[in-house]
C-alpha cells in the first residue's frame, strides 16, 4: 500500500497535473475562437466521457471526464469525436454553418495554443534564469563516453586551436565541430599552461544534424534585454520543433526504433515523475516540451485529431462543396478505431520498454 502511495505521488499525481494543464492550454484555444467567431460550445471537458461532474454556465456545459488521457471542446453542429449527428441543423451559431477559413482557425487555435504555451514558458525561463555566455574557449563539462572525454579533455581546459585555426570564443570552436561530423580534426588546448592535443572524430548526432565531441562551454548568466529575451523564446522553441520534426522523420525512416522512439503515457508519466524531482523549474520546462509535442502531433492528417478536420476541410475547399455526413462519421469512427489501437500499441510498449 505504501508502495502504490509513492508511485501515485511520484508519477502519477505530477503527470496528471501536467496533461490536465496542458489539455487546458490547448482546448481554450478552440473554445475561445469558437466563442469569439460565434459559434455555440456545448461542452468544455477535461477528459473523455464518462463526465463525473461540471457545472453548466450560458450554453456551456464546463466539466471534468472521467479518463484523463484527453479533452475535447463539442460544438454545435460540429461532427467529431463524440459521433453526434443530431445536432447538425443549419442554424447560424454551429460550426458547419460558418465560413471555412473561420472553421480552420478554430481547429487551427489549439495547436496555436500549446506553441504559445510553450514561448512564454521558454521566454520567461530565460529572464528568469538569466542567459548563459560561454566564458571564452573554455571547457566546462564533458560528457562520458564522447569523444572529447577519450581524448583527455577535462572542465577548465581552454581550446586554443583546431586544425591550426586559433580559437578566440567558442562559437569558432563550435562553429568547427559542427562542420566535421565524421572527420578527424586536430584540437590542441591548456591546462595550467601546459600545451596538450589530439586528433578527435566528431561523432554525428542524427537528430540535430551535425557533429558533436561531447563538451559545454564553462558560463556564466547574464541578464538579457527584453527583445532579446523575446527573441531567444522564440529561438528556443524554434529550435526544439525543428528537433522534433527530425526525430519523426527517423522514427518514419527507421533510423530509430519504434520501440526506442516512441513514448505513450506510461513513460511520459514516469519522465514527468523523473522530472518533478529536480525541481518546479524543470518540470515547467518539461511541461513546455511536452506542449509543443503535443501542438505539433494534433496537426498530423490523422481522423480523430485537429489535422484531420483540417484535412477534411482542405478537401471541402478543393471540391467546393461539403463533405456529407455519412463520410465524415465514417472517417471519425476509422480515425478512432486507429488512434485506439496506436494508444494500447505504446501502453504496451511503454511497459516492455520499463520492465
Amino acid at each position: 500500500m505504501v508502495l502504490i502511495m509513492s508511485l501515485m505521488t511520484t508519477y502519477l499525481l505530477p503527470f496528471i497535473v501536467v496533461l490536465g494543464i496542458l489539455i487546458l492550454v490547448h482546448e481554450f484555444g478552440h473554445f475561445i475562437t469558437a466563442k469569439l467567431s460565434g459559434i455555440r460550445v456545448e461542452r468544455f471537458s477535461i477528459g473523455f466521457p464518462p463526465r463525473l461532474f461540471g457545472k453548466k454556465i450560458g450554453d456551456t456545459d464546463y466539466c471534468l471526464s472521467a479518463l484523463p488521457l484527453g479533452g475535447y471542446v463539442k460544438m454545435a453542429g460540429m461532427i467529431d469525436e463524440t459521433m453526434d449527428t443530431e445536432g447538425v441543423k443549419g442554424e447560424p451559431w454551429e460550426f458547419m454553418s460558418k465560413p471555412l477559413w473561420i472553421r480552420a482557425i478554430v481547429l487551427f487555435a489549439g495547436s496555436a495554443f500549446n506553441v504559445i504555451f510553450t514561448i512564454i514558458v521558454f521566454t520567461v525561463s530565460v529572464f528568469v534564469t538569466g542567459v548563459p555566455e560561454p566564458v571564452g574557449p573554455v571547457v566546462g563539462r564533458v560528457m562520458d563516453k564522447m569523444p572529447a572525454q577519450i581524448a583527455g579533455i577535462q572542465p577548465g581546459d581552454r581550446i586554443v586551436r583546431i586544425d591550426n585555426t586559433p580559437i578566440a570564443k567558442w562559437d569558432d570552436l563550435i562553429k568547427i565541430i559542427h562542420g566535421s561530423p565524421d572527420k578527424t580534426i586536430l584540437i590542441e588546448w591548456e591546462r595550467n599552461g601546459a600545451p596538450m592535443s589530439a586528433q578527435i572524430t566528431p561523432k554525428l548526432d542524427k537528430m540535430l544534424g551535425y557533429g558533436l565531441v561531447g563538451i559545454d562551454a564553462k558560463t556564466i548568466n547574464v541578464r538579457p534585454g527584453v527583445f532579446r529575451g523575446i527573441t531567444l523564446g522564440w529561438e528556443s522553441t524554434w529550435n526544439l520543433t525543428r528537433m522534433m520534426f527530425r526525430s519523426f522523420g527517423m522514427l518514419f525512416s527507421g533510423d530509430v526504433s519504434v520501440k526506442e522512439g516512441l513514448a505513450g503515457p506510461v513513460r511520459i508519466a514516469q519522465m514527468t515523475g523523473e522530472t518533478a524531482k529536480a525541481g518546479f523549474g524543470s518540470l515547467v520546462m518539461f511541461m513546455a516540451l511536452l506542449s509543443l509535442n503535443l501542438g505539433i502531433i494534433n496537426l498530423f492528417p490523422v481522423p480523430g485529431l485537429d489535422g484531420g478536420h483540417l484535412l477534411l476541410l482542405a478537401i471541402e475547399g478543393v471540391i467546393r462543396r461539403p463533405i456529407s455526413t455519412r463520410v465524415r462519421l465514417i472517417v471519425q469512427q476509422v480515425g478512432m478505431a486507429l488512434l485506439l489501437a496506436l494508444m494500447l500499441f505504446v501502453i504496451f510498449n511503454d511497459f516492455s520498454n520499463i520492465f
